[in-house]
């Protein structure tokens, strides 16, 4: 359940998020005959698919433990690390 929190934008803010909100809607894009659209959690699916390897740090490199893991170019990569011991 969200829990309720005090409105602390000032004044300007309200006022200027008020306008944003009464804007018209942007036109959809043209799109090309035969064209199928899908949602937009099926778009990035097709995209992002994480993927989780172990690996050792020696020097403050990291080495994975699967030689075989190879990541695309120019991925995104999120370190996870316990903590020293």
């Amino acid at each position: 359940m969200p829990v309720i929190e005090p409105d602390t934008r000032s004044e300007a803010r309200k006022a200027l998020d008020e306008q944003i909100a009464s804007e018209p809607r942007l036109p959809t894009p043209p799109l090309l005959p035969g064209t199928v659209l899908r949602p937009f959690e099926e778009v990035m699916r097709e995209r992002r698919r994480p993927v989780a390897a172990m690996g050792v740090v020696e020097n403050g490199v990291i080495r994975l433990l699967d030689p075989d893991v190879r990541f695309p170019e120019h991925a995104s990569v999120i370190v996870v690390a316990a903590g020293a011991r």
